[in-house]
């Protein structure tokens, strides 16, 4: 499936949840893995403010791609955020939805 470049070049982005390990299968807790870089993946909650409008988004990102104590409320530049969507049947019932994927997430100085 294609990806799209979301622009947050006007846009203020905050921390809203601290990072947490993206499970593939949360039974035997086996860690989903970036495929690229090997490195484990996570998902991190942001706010993004961007004309009087916010939104929440979790975005998945290599641990390789955020620095340690990242935590609510902080603003952060995210670097490479890209959108996605996807479907699939769970059970019998189809699902869809929109996936956000992020090369990193620093702290603003």
């Amino acid at each position: 499936m294609p990806s799209f470049k979301i622009d947050l070049s006007t846009a203020v982005v905050f921390v809203a949840t601290a990072p947490e390990p993206k499970m593939v299968n949360k039974k035997t807790g086996e860690r989903a893995v970036d495929r690229e870089s090997g490195a484990d993946l996570s998902t991190v909650g942001l706010l993004v403010s961007d004309e009087g409008e916010g939104n929440l988004y979790q975005v998945v990102v290599p641990e390789t791609g955020y620095p340690e104590g990242l935590a609510p409320g902080m603003p952060v530049r995210v670097t490479g955020l890209k959108a996605r969507d996807w479907e699939n049947t769970f059970n019998g019932e189809k699902r869809h939805g929109i996936s956000f994927r992020a090369i990193a997430i620093t702290p603003v100085a």
